[in-house]
């Protein structure tokens, strides 16, 4: 029997791929994959989305919503929508961006300090290639939820909504972190949990993977 190692393609990677037995001309052959640590990667960076990746900020989305609202109500606008990140969308076409900014970084940023660690950060230290984030978060609450968990040092990179003039799913935050980390977007991983971070890779003409079985964040 001969014993063949097969090291996993970029495909493969974070997955676990059980033993294949072949026969051929009646000689058996048996595949073994290589197992592949989340720290192993093909790429030579990695970006990672922070609200439900990372960290879980502490915030009651409802209320910032409703916050957001008062807003639109106190500048005698009729709101667009009662969906929060369609109103932050719409705030700068009316006047009300930087009244309601504030409001929803107000919340992030105490939200931030609050927030529970998820068990990708574990992975994140591992890595041996540049690490950066890309939220959809404010850059200070980023920061702050960096800082809260001791891993500001751990990443080179972070590109909040307010680090650029747009925001995801648009490609252009995620194409500023790629710069910084100075890598090729085909040559970075971007790692989420939602809709909308695949949707940003996908623009970018970069890899995604959930951290999940799939979306669930916004």
């Amino acid at each position: 029997m001969y014993t063949l190692l097969v090291f996993p393609s970029r495909q493969w990677l974070h997955r676990s791929v059980s033993n294949v037995v072949y026969r051929l001309s009646g000689t058996e052959v048996t595949i073994h994959p290589l197992v592949v640590s989340p720290c192993v990667t093909a790429y030579d960076a990695v970006v990672y989305d922070l609200d439900g990746t990372l960290v879980d900020l502490d915030v009651d989305w409802d209320a910032v919503a409703d916050d957001v609202l008062a807003v639109y109500e106190t500048a005698a606008i009729d709101p667009p929508s009662a969906e929060l990140w369609e109103l932050l969308e719409a705030a700068a076409d009316v006047g009300v961006a930087a009244d309601v900014e504030a409001a929803i970084a107000a919340h992030e940023r105490d939200g931030a300090a609050r927030s529970p660690r998820l068990p990708h950060v574990d992975e994140l230290l591992e890595r041996s290639v540049p690490v950066g984030v890309c939220s959809l978060n404010c850059e200070a609450a980023c920061r702050i939820a960096l800082e809260t968990h001791d891993l500001t040092d751990a990443v080179d990179v972070v590109v909040g909504r307010d680090t650029v003039a747009t925001q995801k799913p648009h490609p252009e935050p995620l194409l500023e972190a790629v710069r910084e980390l100075d890598v090729e977007p085909e040559a970075a991983l971007f790692i989420g949990d939602s809709a909308r971070d695949e949707l940003t890779a996908e623009r970018a003409g970069m890899a995604f993977e959930y951290v999940g079985d799939g979306p669930s964040g916004v």
